[in-house]
C-alpha cells in the first residue's frame, strides 16, 4: 500500500464521511444510484433526492419496472436528465441480461448506459470490494495538485496521466474505504478555492502545496463565451386552473420532460396558443434566465388565462392539461416547475 493510501485511510478513519445514506447498506444499487446523482452535483443536494428515490424505488427491479414519468419526476430538480434516462435503461438491461443485478464484471458493467470507467470502478470498489481506481472530478483535483500535473484534466493526455496515478495509489485492501476517502478529501479539504491544506493528510508530499500552486491547479478549461438564446413560454391556463403541458422531443435539453409550449417571439406565441386553445388575452409575466452548461436561456413567460382546450389535444399523447397539484408526479424542468408554482391567482370573473 502506498504512503499516500496509508495516510488517506488513517485520515478517513478519523474524519471521513461514514454516515451517508448510500453507505447503509452499501449495496450495488445504492452505490450506483448515488454515483450517478453525484455527477456534477454536491452531496448536500443529492441526499434528499437519493432518499426520496430509494423510498419509491428501493431496488433495481422496481426501477426497471417504473414508468419513465415516475423516474423523471423523482429526478426533477437534479438537472442533467439524461442521467435519469440512462439509469432507467440500464436497470431494464440488467433485468434482461444480468438476472436483475448489476454485474460485478467490469466490461459488462461499463457497457451499461451512463456507466463510464470511473463510475464502474466506484461501484466495483465500494459494493464488491474489488480493486478498481476511480477518477471523478474530486479525485482529478486531488491528484492534479498532489503530483503537480499541468493541463486541463479533460484533455486526453492529462487524463491518461491521472488514470495512471489513480491506479498507482489504489490499494488492494480496504478499497471501498479508500475510494470513499479520496472522494471525501476532494469534497471537504482539497476544494476548488481556498483548499484547507493545513488539515490535509498528504499535504507534506503535495507538489501544489510545496510550490504554492493550489490556485493554478487544476488548470482551468480554456475560456469560451456562453451564448444567450431566448424563448417565449406559453402558460395556457383553463377555467379550472389546469395548465397545458407539452412533452419535449427526444433531442436537445430537457428531452422527454413535460414542459410548456414555446415560441421564438410574442407573435409566434400567439399563433402557437391559437393552435392549442381558444384564447382571449395574454399577460406578460416576469422574464428570467436559466443557465445551462453551454448557453444561457432568456425566458419570457406569457400567461393566457381562461383558455378553452382545443378538441385535438385529447388525441395527442404529448400534450396534457394538468392541475398544479399534480405536477409533483411528472418530470418537469426545475425552472418550469418553479414558474408554474408561482403563477398569480386567476383574476375574478
Amino acid at each position: 500500500m502506498t504512503s499516500f493510501a496509508n495516510a488517506l485511510l488513517a485520515w478517513f478513519d478519523r474524519h471521513g464521511r461514514h454516515d451517508l445514506p448510500w453507505q447503509h447498506p452499501r449495496d450495488a444499487y445504492r452505490v450506483w444510484l448515488s454515483e450517478i446523482m453525484l455527477q456534477q452535483t454536491q452531496v448536500a443536494t443529492v441526499i434528499p433526492y437519493f432518499q426520496r428515490f430509494v423510498t419509491r424505488l428501493p431496488g433495481l427491479r422496481e426501477l426497471a419496472d417504473a414508468e419513465e414519468d415516475v423516474v423523471l419526476a423523482l429526478w426533477s430538480g437534479l438537472g442533467y436528465y439524461r442521467r435519469a434516462r440512462f439509469l432507467h435503461k440500464a436497470a431494464q438491461l440488467c433485468v434482461e441480461r444480468h438476472n436483475g443485478q448489476l454485474p460485478s464484471d467490469f466490461d459488462a458493467l461499463a457497457a451499461l448506459p451512463g456507466i463510464g470507467r470511473s463510475t464502474a470502478g466506484a461501484i466495483l470498489a465500494q459494493a464488491y470490494g474489488l480493486r478498481y481506481p476511480i477518477l471523478d472530478g474530486n479525485v482529478k483535483r486531488v491528484l492534479t495538485r498532489f503530483h503537480g500535473i499541468f493541463g486541463h484534466p479533460g484533455e486526453r493526455e492529462v487524463e491518461k496521466q491521472l488514470w495512471l496515478r489513480a491506479d498507482e495509489h489504489t490499494p488492494a485492501a480496504r478499497t471501498a474505504d479508500y475510494t470513499q476517502a479520496i472522494m471525501d478529501l476532494g469534497a471537504t479539504l482539497c476544494v476548488r478555492s481556498r483548499p484547507l491544506c493545513a488539515a490535509c493528510p498528504v499535504a507534506g508530499d503535495c507538489v501544489a502545496q510545496r510550490d504554492n500552486l493550489t490556485t493554478q491547479l487544476p488548470t482551468p478549461k480554456p475560456g469560451k463565451a456562453i451564448p444567450t438564446r431566448s424563448t417565449v413560454m406559453l402558460v395556457l391556463r383553463d377555467a379550472e386552473g389546469r395548465v397545458l403541458l407539452q412533452r419535449r422531443g427526444p433531442q436537445g435539453v430537457w428531452s422527454g420532460l413535460w414542459s410548456l409550449p414555446e415560441a421564438e417571439d410574442t407573435d409566434g406565441a400567439w399563433r402557437e396558443a391559437q393552435l392549442k386553445a381558444r384564447i382571449e388575452d395574454a399577460q406578460s409575466l416576469t422574464p428570467f434566465v436559466h443557465v445551462f452548461s453551454h448557453y444561457r436561456l432568456q425566458i419570457q413567460p406569457l400567461l393566457f388565462d381562461n383558455a378553452a382546450p382545443a378538441h385535438a389535444i385529447a388525441d395527442n399523447a404529448d400534450l396534457r392539461w394538468s392541475a398544479i397539484a399534480d405536477l409533483s408526479a411528472l418530470g418537469l424542468p426545475a425552472p418550469v416547475r418553479s414558474l408554474l408554482l408561482a403563477l398569480p391567482e386567476p383574476a375574478a370573473p
